[in-house]
C-alpha cells in the first residue's frame, strides 16, 4: 500500500495532518527532557518522521492497514529501535500505565476519543507532559481559566495537576481530509497525577447545570446548611455560577463538604 492511496476512515476519526509548519511547531513545543515519546494515532507517519529524529517513539495505531504502511515506511527506525509500533486499540492496552517508563504524549489525537485519552494520560503516573492536537473547543476547555464561559471540570482537573496553554490554533486546511472544525495544539505540563475520583464527582454535580448557581447545583447532593457554612467561611457569594469559582476555591469547598 502506498501512502498516496490511503483514504481516511471515518470510523477511526482520521484527519491526516499535512501542514509542515504545524508539524514543526509541535516538535519545537516539546518539553526538553529525556522522556520517551508516546504517539497515539500516528496515521501516515507525518508527525512520526519528525519525532523519531529527536527521540525514541512508542506508537499506537488501531488501523491495521496503516500499521502495515508504517512498518514499511519506517523499517530502518524499527530495526534500530527508534520506533516501536503497537497495532490495536490503545484504550484496551492502557492499564494503569501505558508504557513502563517516563514518557511524554505527543500526538495528533483522533478527535472522537481525544478527551478520554487526555484524562487517562493525566491519571498515568508515567506520563509527564501532554502535547496534543485536538479540536479547538476541547483545547479551550482544558486550558480555560476561572470566569471564562468554557471553564469547567476539565479546566479545574488540569489546573489541579499542572499548567496548560494553547501552542497554536490550526485551520481545517492543514489536514487531509479537512475536518469541519478548527483545531489546536496544546501543552499540559504535569506536576502530579489525577487520582481524586471523589473531587471529580463533586465537580460533575457542580457543573451539572452551568446556568444555575453553584450552590443550587451542589444542594442536589450535599446538605444545604453545610454548603451555606462553607460558602460563608470561604467568602463565596451564593449568586456565583460554577464557572466563576476558582480551582483553589473548589478544593477548599470540597474539603469542607465531603
Amino acid at each position: 500500500m502506498k501512502k498516496e492511496s490511503v483514504v481516511a476512515k471515518k470510523k477511526f476519526g482520521q484527519n491526516f495532518l499535512k501542514d509542515q509548519t504545524v508539524l514543526q511547531k509541535i516538535v519545537q513545543a516539546m518539553p526538553k527532557n529525556d522522556n520517551k515519546i508516546v504517539e497515539i494515532g500516528p496515521g501516515l507517519g507525518d508527525l512520526t518522521k519528525y519525532l523519531v529524529d529527536v527521540k525514541s517513539v512508542e506508537a499506537f495505531e488501531v488501523d491495521t492497514d496503516l500499521c502495515k504502511l508504517l512498518q514499511s515506511e519506517f523499517k530502518e527506525e524499527i530495526t534500530t529501535k527508534r520506533l516501536h509500533i503497537h497495532c490495536g486499540d490503545v484504550l484496551q492496552a492502557w492499564k494503569s500505565t501505558l508504557v513502563d517508563e517516563a514518557y511524554d504524549l505527543v500526538a495528533n489525537l483522533p478527535y472522537y476519543i481525544a478527551t478520554n485519552i487526555i484524562l487517562k494520560a493525566l491519571a498515568d503516573p508515567m506520563c509527564k507532559n501532554i502535547l496534543v492536537m485536538v479540536q479547538l473547543e476541547v483545547a479551550e476547555k482544558f486550558c480555560a481559566d476561572v470566569g471564562q464561559k468554557v471553564f469547567g471540570s476539565l479546566g479545574i482537573i488540569t489546573q489541579s495537576l499542572g499548567n496548560a496553554h494553547i501552542v497554536v490554533k490550526v485551520p481545517p486546511t492543514a489536514f487531509e481530509p479537512p475536518p469541519k472544525i478548527d483545531s489546536a495544539v496544546f501543552l499540559i505540563t504535569k506536576n502530579k497525577d489525577r487520582t481524586d475520583k471523589d473531587f471529580e464527582d463533586m465537580l460533575r454535580v457542580a457543573f451539572s447545570q452551568p446556568r444555575k448557581t453553584l450552590i443550587k447545583n451542589l444542594s442536589s447532593k450535599y446538605e444545604k446548611s453545610e454548603l451555606l457554612l462553607a460558602f460563608d467561611s470561604l467568602e463565596l457569594m451564593q449568586t456565583l455560577r460554577p464557572h466563576q469559582v476558582s480551582t483553589d476555591d473548589y478544593h477548599q469547598l470540597y474539603k469542607k463538604i465531603k
